[in-house]
């Protein structure tokens, strides 16, 4: 079919209305014919930010430009009206790219397109994401026509004048978008003067040009024309300037003129008047006198402010100046530009002087006559009245970005008086104004006072304080509550200038009001508790008052979920506890169309309100705003959020709940009446299930499961979801057993459904999963038992978390009987009753029982049987209907009826209301199912939760603790140690004579943890305040009185004498009495949820037990907090005072005296003798006062030890200022600290660990200054913790950056000059044991710790072992395995630990395993499978057995705590060694040596009186690790020496270092063969093996510490000799050769190149020496060495294989290739059949690009067999005898299918089911998407090799053998053929190398899949297969030989077998060098006859 010939429809046709008319139809029915769909010049889109929707076909049509062209054309020959009409839907739909079509197309400018262009410009002025893209291409794009310009211009103006009354919104929005375009000028210099005027009036007021000159330039260009357009703008904007109306009546406040502007204008006008008519002439003059009258008229004071006789000041108009403000200024939030007058109608703030206000330089200095005015002066002294002296726009600080140019706290950028900004009064609504006899926005009568023009330091001082408001720290920050209670001092404060920075504050956020919308959310909330902590404090009055309650009001009114109705309910939340002052208030809040959706605890103050009073219970229900939230999430990152028990559930909610959820979810409470200091934890509110605790019956208490199963079943709810939901049943089927169903029916029901309502259908769905009848009864009981509890709850004390429980246990009900069609039965609950009661008693009961009710029937709509109009449930439902009538039932449980009714789809009208709750007869019969209502008792549980927050705010209220006077101070100074919390403990004071200790011993515990919560929630907040305070004073006194003493150390001390002092005394008042309350409070909750159900009596006891150790710990907790801030304050006070300290030294160094002159001369001159300071040192008098201060520190016992008064300058002055070593470290530790913290992103500033990392920091320079071991110790616990603590960040790079941090600090600590390597790794791993469980078993941190060499293994090792508990602790059982994963097992391994360091660890998890049958933990029997491969081969499990040994050898080389003298004595029996092994006398084998020896040592031990050093383990062990070292370093020492005299002879060398080696390996050898009884073997394996792995341990540790200096010489001679000594001839050691053997292979396993690279060319010398190989292979009977000399070669190929892999062969690493070459021919010749029998386990390790080095291994056969000749004509390979054969494989190569699939597995090759196996088989096969690493190889090479065993074995059973005929059709087939087709390349190339690596000497396997790679060869589906199975066979060809034979007759087959047509396929011919390499290949394969008829015969055919 031909294409639609489109082009002619878009041709000009005669017929016009014909065309017309075709493209009307097609527009209509665009999935008909749609233009989009053909060729076509398409519009341009990709330019935009948001493009048009692709699909949508109607939108599509409009890209052609084609068409729009065609209509246009229409257009201009009559169809205009018609065209315009088809025009409107894209305008509407798509006005992006209509404009840019209109401005692509290349026609003439038809009206038409003016005319649209005009439309939709205005569009683009508005807000569409693409506005600035479209205006910025119309304006400046390529090729425009210049024409385009003006009507964008027009078009502004069109909009602008169009509008209603000049709207100055829409003029701001052309203003910003003239600056956007550059286009200002051009848009100034056009028309029409009405629009310009204004639009010049508003770009001065934001200082884009200068008025004046603009005026004067254009009345000289335009004359009268643009002077009357001048007038009547200002009549427009200013109609009183004639005497007109006043324009409050016809003028909205955005339409009136600024007084600077009027002024300008006037005088410019003025300044013309005498050149133009006489009419314009007299009408500017009666301007100009008017102008003075309507500034006046503004200036009257309201009645009653001035006093009468004060004689009002003068003002004058000199502040105009120019003023500097951001050219971004004022975008989009001014109105009028935002100055208009921020007062009332006139022109507030003009001068009545008018002729100073002329002369001013910047107005045009014309004649201009004074005005007449008799009063020079006015009432106020200022102009512009309320100035607010925010920044019009202009962010000076980037501290708050997005707020738009509203946002209050922002630093002035401008100090003219006269920008100002209005107060607007949206939305405010008149009437309520109106009778308050006040105009909206008057705020001068608001303020009478603020009305005065403040100078600009009260401004700047009033904006600093917002600024602290909204700042982050590091910036300076103030809380909401701290503004407040400054605001309060000021108010009422004796000093002028901080009233009326109370004024100028207030002011400015009244006014700021109308700018709130535009902030950001966080910034708004925080507003929020401002603007009603100003109302709650009382801070405003009378009108203002008025006023702001009115704000908030109309906050309220915006619609539900708006930016400003959070504002209100933040603010409503911030002064709920005054509504009940203002019932007025209350009646109108109540009256809001969605006061049901308020926060519930709100809505009860309002109703309350409405009556006078506060609600009974003042609950603090939660609010959550985008604000709270957003400042919750700051607040949370600023500091690690405390371990809340829920945090799960926090993350999760917080962001999703809303307001109306208040108690159903976790929400985060506003910060009210809370200090939200930096360090304080956002208090997290949770719905409080304490009743449901306490009700738990003591006497059905359940069987509790252990904590480790209740831990997993609270694991499996946390993580339950739909998709995971089978799991998750199947696990806890697994975990729990049946005793302990109950347990979790009760922890499902209470713990969960109860308060997660969001997932009561995922626990539904969860028991349907289940299927447990048993369990479901189970939890239905309990959730009647807890209904029952919280039904029968006290309900005087209106507890809305119960409500709030009750309903979702409602909810649940529901859902677990009606949902599921089984009924709610009488004997349970007896619904209609339970209405009944609680109608009867009242509306308390009302509140919990009405929602219950709903919410259980709200479950009958799912069911079959219940839904409405079941007679149950409608009788439920007439119950409620009555409950309806009922006149004064409250509101929102009419609303909850309601709402049931429409979920049910029943109209509450139609329901039939009976009698029910008027049948007394009924009454009298009635059930209790609520208790009555106790008034007296009130239970503390029962109360609202508590949240921590802090009480330090507000210590005025704690009213309860009346101690005035501070007690007698118990504490020295030195007594507490403020590292931690637990310093706290030594000093608790318990009472044994408490009552309630005596009744119940158990609840002791509580105390400690009480006492360290309060301690922890004030000690921050305290510090901080404390030290602030102090610090200024201090520094000044001491700047003051040490100004002219020249020795800094002097000063530092007085400073740090009287720092600490003031910060312990402010401390000490600031936290006394919120300790106190603190204490008791957290006691009495402690107490409460131990005890659950306590009678009055025991809470009677627990209220006196608080208050008495509240009483008794309270110093203590004081004493802590007090020392705590006094530690910090030293440090602090250093740096603030570091300055003078460097100008003293400067001064000493350049050796002159140092002296302020300032303070010299204020001295000399100013003060009297007596007092003058002098210079030189202080006297002894004012340091008398210094000491007084450190002697008596406030809080503690006096101190007569003044060297140190606190622990803080452990050491004299001198010293602490001496840079000794331990001080550069630390100071080399701190730059690199503040290097790390400077880097941080102050976004995430706040981050917890961002502020962990400052308060490491500040830690490192407390230890800096003390520098002695505790501080040091102290400093290396929390570095310990900080790591295990990050798990992981909130941001990767951070992550990072905190761990280097934390490492950094420790590698300072363990540097030799500083604490050293065994001290500090000592106390890491103590730390590490130590340490809390929650972060005990971080791995990254511990392997990060381990990888960096800080922890002593040997230690933690044991550690872990004992604490794994045989298994019972299941959570170290993971960590353990994880730790032995990551450190011994992945590609990651760490280098210097072996299997040695997790001995017991490795030996407990085997243990483990061996032992749990079956329900080993996930994971473990495949962990212990990799360990064992790669050890087992060598290890006896035997407990102290050899293994052991050895690896208590490794472990005990690291070890350095020697007694005394050891050394010594072992390098004078080494020496004595020596000599008597090279003297003459030594006899053979030096054995006469070793007797005179062993007397020696004898000798020596009798005069040293110790016992034996041969006599005890742990000294031999010494012995040898002390001589093994002497010997490495004199090797060491000696090639040193070579290094400095190149001459020296390296032979000689040499010998050196063997002249001490050789005799040691003597000695080790004799003392192996002599030790123990001759026949006494074991004594002998373990020493051997306790000396190699002590050797091996220093060779490790050498290696480790001295990287590339290491050198292998030393090792490797004392392990080749010692080799050679134990495998001498003799008798002895022939007994015990195979277990010496064993000895070697394990301590070469353990040296492998992957743990210590240094060593490998002498490991590699060492694993091919001849006498290894032929012990290892030969000699030793059964072929026991073959498996563990497998194991080194697997070990060598695992090294090399990255290296081949990326063939990465530097010059070292082609040498050990060629070495590993070697080994393997010579293994290939003399062990041939060793290389057969391991050729798996080597291939599984070699990298598939290693050609020749496989085919090396798998050339080998057995010397026994001779191979026929492949080359042979007509070989038939299947009538070998051999080819039957199965060879001999030694590896367990089924060992790496995981278990599931190979049960699949073997279940498809035996039924091809299950079906899905071969579907699924890639995708167990590939284990990532990186290439080259897609697929699991271990696994691939398993499987070819077992299904192929599996094919033979099958084949065989049938009594066939394999050949290409009996291959086919089998599950094994299907399996090969699966792989071939559906992997992707790189798999199918490992797969199929896995087939080829088969292919070796003939047997069955050989043969087998000979058969089967020719099969898949025919049977390929595609060319690409074929060309792949020849890749691989022809790379294993074109090597160097040797070849494998199964490799050349499988190729020699597929070349010569015509039936696979092998010369013709593509990819032989595909290029001459291919071809010529194949003709080369299969002349060498077949003779060069033989292959040319072959190639020719396929050729013809």
């Amino acid at each position: 079919m031909e294409v639609f010939p489109v082009d002619l429809i878009y041709r000009p046709w005669k017929h016009a209305e014909g065309q017309l008319s075709f493209i009307q139809h097609s527009l209509i029915n665009p999935e008909i014919f749609c233009f989009a769909d053909y060729p076509c010049h398409a519009v341009a889109t990709d330019i935009l930010k948001a493009p048009p929707e692709d699909d949508n076909r109607e939108i599509a049509t409009w890209k052609s430009l084609d068409l729009i062209e065609s209509l246009l054309r229409l257009a201009e020959v009559g169809q205009y009206e018609q065209v315009k009409q088809l025009f409107s839907f894209p305008i509407k739909h798509c006005p992006d790219m209509l404009v840019l079509a209109l401005l692509q197309i290349n026609t003439s400018w038809h009206t038409l397109r003016h005319e649209l262009i005009s439309t939709l410009m205005p569009i683009f002025l508005g807000n569409h994401p693409n506005s600035a893209i479209i205006l910025h291409y119309a304006w400046h794009g390529q090729g425009q026509s210049p024409s385009i310009r003006q009507l964008i211009m027009h078009a502004m103006a069109e909009w602008y004048m169009r509008g209603e009354q000049y709207d100055q919104a829409k003029l701001s929005r052309i203003l910003d978008v003239a600056q956007d375009l550059k286009a200002l000028s051009m848009l100034l210099n056009g028309t029409p003067f009405a629009f310009v005027i204004d639009l010049a009036a508003l770009a001065s007021r934001r200082e884009y040009l200068k008025l004046d000159k603009w005026l004067t330039d254009k009345i000289r260009e335009h004359g009268e024309p643009f002077i009357q357009a001048c007038m009547t703008f200002l009549k427009r904007r200013c109609p009183s300037i004639l005497g007109g109306l006043a324009p409050e009546k016809d003028q909205p406040k955005s339409a009136q003129l600024p007084p600077e502007t009027l002024a300008t204008m006037l005088a410019c006008l003025q300044a013309c008047a005498g050149s133009v008519s006489q009419e314009l002439s007299e009408t500017i003059l009666t301007m100009v006198a008017n102008c003075s009258n309507v500034m006046n008229k503004a200036r009257q004071p309201p009645p009653g402010v001035m006093p009468k006789g004060r004689p009002p000041s003068a003002s004058s108009l000199d502040a105009i100046s120019p003023v500097q403000i951001d050219p971004l200024a004022g975008m989009a939030s001014l109105s009028i530009g935002g100055s208009a007058a921020p007062h009332t109608q006139s022109m507030q703030g003009f001068p009545p002087n008018l002729g100073s206000a002329f002369s001013t330089p910047q107005s045009p200095a014309k004649a201009f006559p004074p005005l007449s005015t008799p009063n020079q002066t006015t009432a106020f002294s200022g102009i512009g009245g309320l100035s607010s002296q925010l920044p019009v726009g202009g962010l000076g600080t980037g501290s708050l970005p997005g707020i738009g140019t509203g946002a209050l706290g922002l630093p002035a950028v401008n100090n003219d008086p006269f920008v100002q900004r209005k107060l607007g009064t949206s939305g405010l609504n008149q009437p309520t104004f109106q009778q308050s006899k006040m105009k909206p926005s008057d705020l001068s009568q608001v303020w009478p006072e603020a009305n005065q023009h403040f100078s600009k330091e009260i401004d700047d001082e009033a904006n600093s304080y917002f600024q602290r408001i909204y700042n982050h720290p590091p910036h300076p920050t103030m809380s909401v509550d701290e503004v407040l209670e400054m605001l309060q001092r000021f108010k009422d404060s004796t000093i002028k200038r901080e009233r009326e920075v109370f004024n100028c504050m207030l002011r400015n956020l009244f006014e700021e009001y109308r700018f709130f919308p535009q902030y950001p959310d966080k910034e708004l909330h925080i507003t929020a508790c401002l603007f009603g902590g100003i109302i709650e404090k009382g801070l405003v009055t009378y009108m203002a008052l008025g006023l702001a309650l009115r704000y908030v009001l109309e906050a309220l009114r915006k619609p539900f979920g708006s930016k400003m109705y959070y504002f209100g309910i933040a603010a409503l939340d911030r002064f709920k506890n005054r509504l009940k002052d203002y019932p007025q208030y209350c009646q109108h809040l109540a009256s809001i169309s969605h006061f049901m959706q308020f926060p519930h605890h709100l809505q009860e103050y309002i109703e309350y309100g409405q009556q006078s009073r506060d609600p009974p219970v003042k609950m603090q229900g939660s609010i959550t705003t985008p604000g709270s939230i957003a400042l919750a999430q700051a607040q949370a990152q600023a500091q690690v959020p405390a371990k809340a028990p829920l945090a799960g559930q926090v993350s999760t909610m917080v962001t999703t709940s809303t307001t109306t959820t208040v108690a159903k979810t976790v929400t985060v409470t506003r910060p009210t009446g809370v200090s939200f200091k930096k360090d304080v934890p956002p208090s997290i509110n949770t719905t409080n299930i304490d009743t449901l605790l306490v009700a738990t019956d003591q006497t059905e208490r359940i069987v509790e499961p252990p904590e480790n199963i209740q831990e997993k079943i609270a694991f499996i709810f946390n993580n339950l979801s739909q998709s995971n939901m089978t799991q998750k049943v199947e696990e806890l089927k697994e975990t729990v057993k049946e005793e302990f169903m109950p347990w979790v029916s009760q922890y499902l029901v209470m713990k969960r459904v109860s308060i997660e309502p969001n997932f009561h259908s995922l626990y539904s769905n969860f028991l349907d999963t289940l299927k447990n009848p048993e369990f479901n009864k189970m939890v239905l009981n309990e959730t009647y038992r807890n209904i029952k509890v919280l039904l029968t709850s006290d309900k005087a004390a209106a507890n809305f978390s119960d409500r709030s429980l009750l309903k979702n246990l409602g909810h649940w009900l529901g859902m677990i009987t009606l949902a599921k069609n089984k009924p709610i039965l009488h004997t349970d609950l007896d619904v209609k009753s339970l209405l009944l009661e609680a109608y009867v008693k009242g509306q308390q009961e009302l509140l919990y029982v009405v929602p219950f009710v709903a919410k259980v029937l709200e479950s009958s709509i799912r069911s079959v049987v219940f839904r409405p109009p079941n007679p149950w449930t409608m009788a439920i439902m007439n119950v409620l209907a009555e409950l309806h009538q009922e006149h004064d039932l409250k509101l929102n449980l009419k609303f909850e009826i309601e709402v049931l009714c429409k979920n049910l789809a029943l109209d509450i009208n139609e329901l039939k209301p009976g009698n029910l709750l008027k049948d007394k007869d009924r009454l009298k019969n009635l059930d209790e199912q609520l208790s009555a209502p106790k008034k007296d008792v009130k239970q503390p549980e029962e109360l609202p939760p508590i949240t921590t927050t802090t009480t330090s705010t507000t210590p005025a209220t704690s009213t309860t603790c009346t101690a005035t006077v501070p007690p007698q101070p118990q504490y020295s100074y030195h007594d507490i140690n403020v590292y931690s919390l637990a310093g706290l403990a030594p000093h608790i004071t318990l009472n044994p004579t408490i009552p309630l200790f005596q009744a119940h011993p158990q609840l002791k515990q509580c105390v400690r943890q009480a006492i360290e919560r309060a301690v922890q929630e004030l000690v921050h907040p305290v510090v901080d305040r404390s030290i602030k305070i102090a610090m200024t004073t201090c520094e000044q006194i001491v700047r003051k009185d040490f100004a002219l003493d020249s020795e800094e150390s002097r000063m530092r001390i007085a400073a740090h004498h009287m720092m600490r002092n003031l910060t312990a005394g402010m401390a000490m008042i600031t936290c006394r009495e919120p300790l106190l309350m603190s204490i008791s409070t957290n006691l009495k909750n402690s107490f409460a949820s131990a005890l659950r159900t306590a009678s009055p009596q025991q809470r009677e006891m627990m209220d006196q037990a608080a208050a008495q150790l509240a009483q008794d710990n309270c110093e203590l907790a004081c004493c802590f907090i007090q020392k705590t801030a006094v530690e910090k304050a030293g440090p602090e006070m250093d740096k603030r005072l570091a300055t003078e300290f460097e100008l003293r030294k400067h001064a000493r160094q350049e050796g002159r005296r140092y002296c302020d002159p300032v303070v010299l001369t204020y001295q000399a001159e100013r003060m009297p003798e007596q007092i003058r300071l002098k210079v030189g040192g202080v006297d002894p008098k004012q340091l008398a006062v210094y000491e007084e201060f450190a002697r008596n520190v406030p809080g503690f016992l006096p101190t007569n030890d003044l060297s140190q008064p606190t622990g803080f300058l452990a050491q004299p002055m001198k010293q602490a200022w001496a840079t000794d070593d331990v001080a550069q470290i630390y100071d080399k530790c701190i730059t690199e600290l503040e290097q790390h913290l400077h880097a941080i992103p102050p976004t995430l500033a706040m981050n917890p660990q961002a502020q962990a990392l400052r308060s490491l920091l500040e830690v490192v320079v407390l230890s800096r200054n003390s520098r002695d071991a505790i501080a040091a110790l102290g400093l290396l616990q929390k570095a310990v913790e900080g790591l295990l603590d990050a798990t992981s960040g909130a941001d990767a790079d951070l992550l990072l950056r905190y761990r280097e941090c934390h490492l950094l600090v420790l590698k300072a600590l363990q540097d030799g000059r500083a604490y050293g390597s065994p001290w500090c790794n000592k106390q890491i791993t103590r730390c590490l044991i130590e340490c809390r469980d929650e972060y005990k078993y971080n791995v990254e941190a511990v392997e990060l710790l381990i990888r960096n060499h800080l922890v002593n293994m040997q230690q933690y090792d044991l550690h872990l072992a004992q604490s794994m508990e045989n298994g019972l602790n299941y959570m170290a059982v993971a960590f353990a395995m994880q730790l032995v994963k990551i450190l011994l097992v992945d590609e990651r391994s760490v280098a210097h630990i072996t299997e040695a360091d997790l001995f017991h660890t490795i030996e407990t998890l085997m243990r483990i395993n061996a032992h749990s049958r079956g329900n080993a933990p996930e994971g473990l029997p495949q962990l212990m499978e990799v360990v064992r491969s790669n050890y087992e081969a060598m290890i006896d499990r035997a407990h102290g057995g050899p293994n052991f040994m050895m690896h208590s050898g490794i472990s005990q080389a690291s070890e350095y705590d020697d007694p005394p003298g050891l050394r010594e004595k072992a390098e004078y029996l080494l020496r004595e060694w020596v000599n008597l092994y090279h003297s003459a006398a030594a006899g053979r084998d030096s054995t006469k040596a070793f007797s005179a020896f062993v007397g020696q040592v004898e000798l020596l031990e009798r005069k040293m009186h110790q016992q034996g050093i041969l006599k005890t383990d742990d000294l031999i062990t010494r012995f040898f690790r002390l001589c093994t070292e002497m010997c490495v370093e004199i090797s060491y020492r000696a090639q040193a020496e070579q290094q400095h005299n190149p001459a020296a002879n390296p032979t000689m060398i040499r010998a050196k270092c063997y002249h001490n080696l050789d005799a040691f390996v003597r000695l080790i050898a004799l003392l192996v063969k002599h030790s123990g009884e001759a026949t006494n073997t074991v004594t002998k394996i373990n020493l051997l093996n306790k000396v190699l792995g002590i050797v091996v341990g220093v060779l490790l540790q050498d290696h480790d510490v001295r990287q590339s200096e290491f050198q292998q010489l030393p090792y490797h001679r004392i392990f080749i000799m010692l080799l050679l000594e134990l495998n001498a001839p003799e008798h002895v050691l022939e007994t015990i050769n195979f277990q010496t053997l064993t000895a070697f292979c394990n301590t070469f396993h353990i040296l492998r190149p992957t743990k210590a690279p240094g060593f490998v060319y002498a490991w590699l010398e060492l694993i091919s020496h001849r006498i290894f190989i032929a012990r290892m292979l030969a000699h030793t009977p059964q072929q026991k060495g073959w498996p563990m000399y497998a194991q080194l070669l697997i070990d060598l190929f695992r090294y090399l294989a990255p290296f081949l892999r990326n063939v990465e062969l530097t010059k070292p690493m082609q040498i050990l290739y060629k070495g590993t070459l070697r080994v393997l021919l010579v293994l290939l010749h003399d062990f041939p059949e060793f290389l057969c029998d391991y050729h798996y386990g080597f291939c599984d390790v070699i990298p598939p690009n290693c050609i020749q080095l496989r085919n090396l291994i798998l050339s080998a056969f057995p010397r026994n067999m001779r191979l026929p000749d492949p080359f042979t004509p007509n070989l038939k390979v299947d009538m070998l005898s051999e080819i039957n054969i199965a060879p001999r494989i030694l590896t367990n190569f089924t060992g790496v299918m995981p278990p599931q699939f190979k049960k699949d597995l073997d279940s498809y090759l035996k039924t091809r089911s299950p079906v899905t196996f071969l579907s699924d088989l890639r995708s167990n096969l590939q284990v990532s998407n990186e290439p080259g690493n897609r697929y699991n190889l271990q696994l691939i090479n398993a499987l070819v090799l077992y299904v192929g065993t599996q094919a033979i074995a099958h084949i065989h059973n049938k009594g066939s053998t394999p050949s290409m005929s009996t291959i086919t059709h089998s599950a094994h087939m299907d399996i090969f053929q699966n792989l071939a087709v559906d992997l992707d390349t790189e798999g199918r190339y490992l797969f199929l190398n896995a087939i080829a690596n088969q292919l070796r000497y003939p047997n069955s396997h050989t043969h087998y899949f000979s058969c089967t790679m020719l099969y898949l060869f025919a049977e390929a589906n595609t060319e690409a297969i074929q060309e792949q199975i020849t890749r691989v066979l022809l790379e294993r060809l074109i090597v160097n030989r040797p070849h494998p034979w199964g490799l050349l007759i499988t190729f020699i087959e597929l070349i010569k077998n015509p039936a696979f047509k092998f010369w013709n396929h593509e990819f032989v011919h595909c290029a001459p060098e291919i071809e010529k390499l194949f003709q080369s290949v299969a002349q060498c394969c077949m003779g060069q006859k033989q292959a040319q008829q072959v190639m020719e015969g396929t050729g013809a055919s």
